[in-house]
């Protein structure tokens, strides 16, 4: 009898890539396989079955993939956070810090309201500075980040730790270690 597959065995590493030295988890070949991707957004929403969420928030860009699956099984409304200047309403932003410089992410202004419930999406938490600015911008548009849903966690570079601090409940799928 066969093993049952774990989300963790549909991610791919890539080896060198962007760079030298990185192990690139790719999620594209979970995606691409439509039970893995069932069971991935399953789990995403399951440890928030029962609560109350207004918007599923999706970081860019592949927390877009699966905070629209998210909130399709939720029947609620999603919110993208997109890089500076890609959304073309009236915008709040928040400044991050990257390995090297610095980014920003917005959010319309009208996305959400003060006292929505929100669950945060995404991929991938490395150092959770994307995640924590999109934390940012939910708590200044009056909402309540009620959880961060990710499928891969990178526990060595402390993003789970940096969003705990703030607070935030935390669910990961799967965890590699390494870069």
């Amino acid at each position: 009898m066969t093993a049952r597959k774990t989300v963790k065995d549909y991610i791919r590493t890539i080896v060198d890539f962007p760079h030298e030295g990185i192990l690139f988890r790719d999620v594209t070949t979970l995606f691409a396989d439509p039970r893995g991707f069932r069971m991935c957004v399953d789990q995403l929403l399951a440890p928030y079955a029962g609560m109350r969420i207004d918007k599923v928030v999706g970081l860019e860009a592949r927390g877009f993939i699966l905070g629209g699956a998210v909130a399709h099984q939720l029947s609620t409304g999603f919110v993208p956070i997109r890089k500076k200047g890609k959304l073309p309403g009236q915008t709040i932003s928040q400044a991050y810090t990257l390995e090297y410089g610095e980014a920003v992410v917005e959010v319309h202004e009208d996305a959400m309201q003060p006292g929505e419930t929100v669950l945060v999406v995404d991929d991938l938490l490395a150092t959770g500075g994307t995640a924590e600015a999109g934390i940012r911008l939910i708590e200044r548009l009056g909402a309540k980040v009620i959880g961060c849903a990710f499928v891969v966690d990178l526990p060595d570079l402390g993003g789970r730790d940096r969003l705990e601090a703030m607070g935030m409940d935390v669910h990961a799928l799967c965890a590699f270690d390494g870069l």
